[in-house]
C-alpha cells in the first residue's frame, strides 16, 4: 500500500520510518512513504502557503492553490505507477471523525491514501470541499498541524502489516477483542521491591492454568473498559458480545456501568 503525505515538514517523519518494531513494513515496501513538501508547490519568490483569511480573524490559512498543485502531483505520480484507482484523500482537523482501530484495520487492508496535513487555522474550505473524502482527528484537543496525527494513523496501520508482529499480539490489542480496553500485563521479577512495599505479579498469572488466567485477563478488560470507557461496554452490550459470565464481573465495578 502507498501513502503519500502532503506536509510543510517532511523532516518530521524520517525518525518514524527507521526506528522500531514499524520499520519492518517500511523497509519491506508492505507500507509505502512518500513525502511531498508543500513549498515545493508554492510558486512566488517566498514560497507562500498560506494568508490573512477572508472575513478577519487570528491566524493564517492555508492557500488552496498550492495544496491542489501538489495533489496533482501525487495523482500523477500514482498514474504512473499503474495506480489508476480512485484513492482516499485524509484531511486532519480538530472538526474530523475520532480514529478507531476498526478504521484503522480498513485502512491497513487497502491500497493506502493521500494524507493531508494542514497547518495554522485550517485549510481553505474550497480545497476540502473539493479533494478530501475522509477528514479525522485524534481526539477532542487542538494540534499545531496534521504531521502528529498522520504519524500515528501510519504507525498504527504499519503495526498492522503480517510479519511486523505476531497476530496474537494486536488481536489482543485495546479496542481489537470485543471493542474493549486490554488487560494489565506483568513481567519479571515476580516481586518487585518498592520503598512501600513489595509488588508481586497477581498470583492467577503464575498458577499455569490456561482457562484461568483467560478468565482473569477477560475480567480485568471489563472493569478498567467499565471504569474509564463506559460507553465501550454499553456498545458491547448492544452488539450482544457480553456472556453471562461478563455481566457477574461488571458488578464489581465501582462505576456507572448502564447495568
Amino acid at each position: 500500500m502507498r501513502f503519500d503525505v502532503i506536509t510543510l515538514f517532511p523532516d518530521l517523519f524520517g525518525p518514524h520510518l527507521t526506528l522500531g518494531i514499524t520499520r519492518r513494513a517500511y523497509e519491506s515496501g508492505q507500507v509505502d512513504v512518500r513525502l511531498w513538501p508543500l513549498r515545493d508547490f508554492a510558486e512566488d519568490n517566498y514560497r507562500r502557503v498560506d494568508d490573512r483569511p477572508y472575513g478577519g480573524g487570528p491566524g493564517m490559512v492555508m492557500l488552496a492553490e498550492p495544496l491542489q498543485r501538489a495533489l496533482g502531483a501525487v495523482l500523477a505520480s500514482r498514474a504512473e505507477a499503474g495506480d489508476a484507482q480512485a484513492v482516499t484523500v485524509v484531511h486532519f482537523s480538530p472538526t474530523g471523525a475520532p480514529i478507531t482501530q476498526a478504521l484503522v484495520r480498513q485502512l491497513a487492508e487497502g491500497p493506502g491514501a493521500v494524507l493531508l496535513c494542514g497547518r495554522y487555522e485550517g485549510i481553505d474550505q474550497r480545497l476540502i470541499d473539493r479533494h478530501v473524502t475522509l477528514e479525522l482527528s485524534l481526539g477532542d484537543f487542538v494540534l499545531s498541524g496534521g504531521e502528529l496525527p498522520a504519524l500515528a494513523l501510519l504507525d498504527a496501520v504499519a503495526r498492522l502489516q503480517p510479519g511486523v508482529l505476531t497476530v496474537e499480539s494486536h488481536q489482543q490489542d485495546s479496542f481489537s477483542a470485543d471493542g474493549l480496553l486490554d488487560c494489565p500485563h506483568y513481567s519479571r521479577p515476580e516481586v518487585l521491591a518498592a520503598p512501600d512495599g513489595p509488588q508481586a505479579v497477581p498470583a492467577v498469572l503464575l498458577s499455569g492454568h490456561h482457562g484461568q488466567i483467560q478468565r482473569w485477563r477477560r475480567d480485568q478488560s471489563l472493569l478498567i473498559t467499565a471504569r474509564r470507557r463506559p460507553e465501550l461496554i454499553a456498545a458491547a452490550r448492544a452488539a450482544g458480545r457480553l456472556s453471562a459470565a461478563d455481566e457477574k464481573t461488571l458488578l464489581q465495578a465501582p462505576v456507572q456501568t448502564g447495568l
